[in-house]
C-alpha cells in the first residue's frame, strides 16, 4: 500500500508524524501552496524563546525592555514564516513538490 502525504494546511510538531511525515517516508508527500511546516507555530516559538532568553538576560543581571523583547518576537516569527513556508521546504527538496489544490485527484 503506497503512503502518500498531502499536507494542506499546519503540519507541527507531532502531528507532522502522526501524519506520515518525512519521517515516515511516505513514497510520495506534497504541499498546497497554502500549508506551513515546522516544529511549531511562529508565534508559539517566540514566546518560548522570548522567555529562555528573559531568564539568561536575567541570570546575567541584563535588562530586557518591552521592546527589545517584541523585536526579538517579531524576528522569530518572521523566520518561522519564512521558513515554514512550502516553497522554503520545497527548494530544498524536503518534498515532491506543491501541488495545486484542484489537481490533487489527477496527481493522485
Amino acid at each position: 500500500v503506497p503512503k502518500i502525504t498531502i499536507v494542506i494546511g499546519g503540519s507541527f510538531g507531532a502531528g507532522n508524524y502522526a501524519m506520515c511525515g518525512r519521517a515516515y517516508s511516505p513514497n510520495f508527500m506534497f504541499f498546497w501552496p497554502n500549508a506551513r511546516i515546522s516544529v511549531m507555530g511562529g508565534p508559539q516559538a517566540a514566546g518560548v524563546l522570548a522567555q529562555v532568553e528573559k531568564a539568561t538576560k536575567k541570570k546575567r543581571g541584563i535588562q530586557w525592555t518591552k521592546e527589545e523583547e517584541e523585536k526579538f518576537k517579531a524576528e522569530v516569527v518572521e523566520a518561522y514564516d519564512r521558513e515554514g513556508s512550502p516553497y522554503y521546504a520545497t527548494s530544498r527538496l524536503w518534498d515532491d513538490g506543491i501541488i495545486d489544490p484542484a489537481d490533487t485527484r489527477r496527481i493522485l
